[in-house]
């Protein structure tokens, strides 16, 4: 007898086979192992042939009993069911035990279809002859800024335009435990302990001693408005009592 296109469904797969009416269902399931993964005394079979009738593939000796006793109708649907427990079926979506391949860096840089090849030909990040001048150019402007504002150590000033962060100008210059940082920043002891630290960060200390009190923070020049800002006195509002 002629083969016979059928759709192979199973929960981990679906495609189009030509299945032979001359197979037992034995054999069947046999076939059906490398496709669906699921080994064949695991494996309760139907046939689709409608919307409503799904037809159990099974019989007492399945060695004996062939497909062409069941209605394979053209493009139906044969459904393989895995009957293993939950905790035996493999879970294909789990990358858990997976051995991952990563590639040398010196056959990665070979690639010219990389994201790394795209970068060197459209000249961006490192590959950019210009970025030296990108970076020196940033360095300028925040030099401008702290010119074009007076910032300098000993000046009074606010943070952030907020009137409650007053303080003093403790430090200007690099602070390379900033990660990523170019330029100058702005160090300033507040007049109340609402700073981020005491005048250190990350180990290094740029003004003052070990505190517990954090009034000290690091900003950029165009967060400081230097002025003649007076010290913050939280007793003046007693005199109206």
């Amino acid at each position: 007898m002629a083969d016979v296109p059928l759709y192979v469904v199973s929960e981990y797969s679906s495609s189009e086979r030509r299945i032979t009416p001359s197979w037992s269902i034995a054999h069947l399931k046999t076939k059906m192992e490398p496709i669906t993964g699921i080994p064949p005394s695991c494996q309760r079979v139907f046939l689709k042939t409608s919307s409503s009738e799904r037809i159990p593939v099974e019989a007492n000796d399945e060695e004996a009993v062939y497909l062409q006793s069941f209605p394979l109708i053209p493009y139906a649907e044969l459904h393989i069911v895995d009957t293993r427990p939950a905790s035996a079926k493999p879970n294909f979506s789990s990358a858990v035990g997976v051995e991952k391949y990563v590639m040398p860096e010196e056959e990665y840089e070979k690639k010219s279809d990389s994201v790394l090849s795209w970068k060197k030909e459209q000249k961006l990040g490192r590959f950019d002859p210009n970025a030296p001048s990108h970076e020196q150019a940033k360095i300028e402007a925040i030099s401008q800024e702290i010119k074009a504002r007076g910032i300098a150590v000993g000046k009074r000033c606010r943070v952030g335009a907020n009137d409650t962060r007053r303080g003093e100008i403790k430090y200007v210059g690099e602070v390379k435990e900033i990660p990523g940082s170019l330029g100058s920043w702005v160090g300033v002891d507040l007049d109340e302990p609402v700073g981020k630290n005491d005048g250190s960060i990350g180990g290094t200390r740029y003004w003052g001693e070990a505190s517990e009190l954090k009034r000290g923070v690091f900003v950029r020049p165009e967060r400081v408005e230097v002025g003649d800002w007076p010290v913050m006195d939280d007793l003046e509002d007693m005199e109206e009592i």
